[in-house]
């Protein structure tokens, strides 16, 4: 399973090292994560540059846990939701569960942006994960 990280507001590297630290707290045994990137905010651009970073993990629940375990993250770090894509503390989004795929309201598996986001891409291909769809357009 692969996790996106990201922060753009206060000790952004302190910020992520956090997200870490929790995640692993939670029961997520985290297997390697990719370098750290600085990015332009996405959607809203106004905003202060991301730090960003993908993190392998493994975890023995399912994607619905994983995803309250994720908004526990979260909320612990600091983030309180305003606008979509606003300025953030810390950002936790699942982009990779195995092979599942999830089309619920509240949760897309695949993320539903990976080929829009190129840290995405190039911190999962880092990683050692063949994306190549992910930079032409074409079906994950």
């Amino acid at each position: 399973m692969y996790l996106g990280l990201g922060s753009n507001l206060g000790s952004r590297a302190r910020n992520l090292s956090a997200a870490r630290r929790r995640l692993r707290q939670r029961g997520v045994r985290i297997l390697r994560h990719s370098r750290v990137m600085e990015t332009e905010p996405w959607g809203v651009t106004e905003q202060p540059r991301f730090l960003n970073q993908v993190v392998e993990g493994e975890w023995g629940g399912t994607p619905r846990s994983l995803l309250r375990i994720a908004k526990t993250v979260e909320r612990e770090g600091g983030r309180r939701r305003t606008s979509r894509w606003g300025p953030r503390v810390i950002d936790v989004d699942i982009l990779l569960f195995g092979d599942q795929r999830v089309r619920e309201r509240d949760l897309v598996i695949p993320h539903p942006r990976i080929r829009e986001r190129d840290f995405v891409v190039e911190s999962l291909a880092e990683l050692g994960v063949d994306v190549p769809a992910a930079r032409t357009g074409g079906r994950w």
